[in-house]
C-alpha cells in the first residue's frame, strides 16, 4: 500500500469539522503527507452565520471569499498545519460536487470530512458526507462527531 500523499480536508466550519480536521492533520503528520483544507461556497447558501453576511457595500461572492480564506487559515493555525494549503471555491453547483471535482483533478488520494455521527439509518452520514463517500476517486475518511 501506498503512503497518502496529498490529503484534502474539506470543512463547513462545523464542531464536527473540526473533529475531521484534527484527524486529517494525524494522518498528514503520520504519511508525511501535503494538507489541502477545502470549503466550498454555495451560490445560494440558505444557512449563514451572521458573520458571513456582507455588509450592503460589499461584494458578496468577494466579502464571502475572503472571510472564507480568513476562517480557512485560523483553523490551520488551530489544528497546528499553518503550512497547509487553503482552497475556497465559489459555486453554484453543491459542496458535494466541488469537493468531488476537487479530488479528482488534485491529485487527492485521501480525503477526510465530518459526518452528522447520528445512530440510525440514513442518518449516518450527512448529505454532502454521503454523496461523498459513495463517488469519490479516492480513500474517504468520514469523522464521526462527538468523543
Amino acid at each position: 500500500m501506498n503512503p497518502y500523499r496529498h490529503i484534502l480536508l474539506a470543512t463547513d466550519f462545523s464542531e464536527l469539522a473540526l473533529n475531521a480536521a484534527y484527524r486529517a492533520t494525524d494522518l498528514a503528520e503520520h504519511y508525511k503527507a501535503r494538507l489541502t483544507i477545502f470549503h466550498v461556497i454555495e451560490h445560494f447558501p440558505e444557512d449563514l452565520p451572521n458573520d458571513f453576511i456582507p455588509p450592503e457595500d460589499k461584494d458578496p461572492k468577494t466579502y464571502l471569499s475572503q472571510q472564507a480564506r480568513e476562517k480557512l487559515k485560523t483553523l490551520a493555525v488551530e489544528i497546528g498545519r499553518p503550512d497547509a494549503e487553503i482552497a475556497v471555491k465559489f459555486s453554484s453547483r453543491s459542496a458535494k460536487a466541488e469537493i468531488l471535482q476537487f479530488a479528482r483533478y488534485g491529485g487527492v488520494d485521501m480525503l477526510v470530512l465530518g459526518t452528522h455521527g447520528q445512530p440510525g439509518v440514513g442518518d449516518f452520514v450527512g448529505s454532502t458526507a454521503c454523496g461523498v463517500v459513495q463517488h469519490a476517486p479516492c480513500d474517504v475518511l468520514a469523522v464521526r462527531g462527538g468523543a
